[in-house]
This record gives structure tokens, C-alpha cells and sequence, in this order.
């Protein structure tokens, strides 16, 4: 499972390849995790759209990794606040056994709140890789 942040998909782009990578040498499947807000956006006006918009990204990993690539959209009423906690759930659902996630460098935040792949990191039940 990979989760991505659509809207700054190119700063992910080592994680993905990492990613599609992985997937490409052991016959993996990815799953393509990214939440969204239920209220219109730039990512859509509404979940469907949402929904599709991720489908066309995992379509293009999987045209550029040759691997097998699933959209799976969460919606959440608060992207902001859900956003971990939605991704927890969608490794349990999937029944992820790798989450391989982009990280940025870490700032003074991180040290008062936990990042969303700090936290995975800590509490996921399988492997996670956290890629800088």
C-alpha cells in the first residue's frame, strides 16, 4: 500500500518509484491509498470525481512500473483530522503487509505532533517504509 497526497503527487516521486519498483520484482500489487474531503475541491467536487482522478494516477504508475496498480479513494468529512486514521483502517481492510510512504524532513512540529508516517510507523501491524 502506498498512500499519496494528490495534491502534492510530486513530491512523492521516490516513494512511487520505490513503490512500482518493488511491486515490478516481486509481482505485488499496489494499492494506491489517498483521502479526501467529501465537499467540493481541488481534487474534485465530489467523491466520484475524486475517485477518479486516482484512477487515472494509478493507471499511469502502472503504465510506468508495469506492475499491478489499484485506486482505493477513502472519503473522509475531514481530510485534515481523518487522514491517519483512515489510512490505519485502509491497511487492516486492504490487509497490507508492506506501506511504503513519503516523508519530508522533519520540523519542529513533528517533535510536539506526530507526522502521518511517524505514526504509522509506530503503530502499523506490518512493515512500513518510510521514504525522504
Amino acid at each position: 500500500m502506498i498512500p499519496v497526497d494528490l495534491v502534492h503527487k510530486d513530491k512523492q516521486q521516490k516513494a512511487l518509484a520505490v513503490a512500482g519498483e518493488l511491486a515490478k520484482l516481486h509481482g505485488a500489487k499496489v494499492h494506491v491509498v489517498s483521502v479526501g474531503g467529501d465537499l467540493p475541491g481541488s481534487l474534485g467536487h465530489n467523491p466520484k470525481e475524486f475517485g477518479d482522478l486516482l484512477d487515472v494516477f494509478a493507471a499511469g504508475l502502472r503504465d510506468e512500473y508495469g506492475a499491478d496498480v489499484e485506486a482505493y479513494p477513502i472519503t473522509a468529512n475531514d481530510p485534515s483530522v481523518d487522514t491517519t486514521r483512515k489510512l490505519m483502517q485502509a491497511i487492516e481492510d486492504i490487509g497490507a503487509d508492506l506501506v511504503i510512504m513519503a516523508s519530508h524532513q522533519p520540523g519542529v512540529m513533528e517533535h510536539i505532533f506526530s507526522s502521518h508516517g511517524g505514526y504509522i510507523a509506530q503503530h502499523a501491524k506490518c512493515s512500513v517504509f518510510v521514504v525522504r
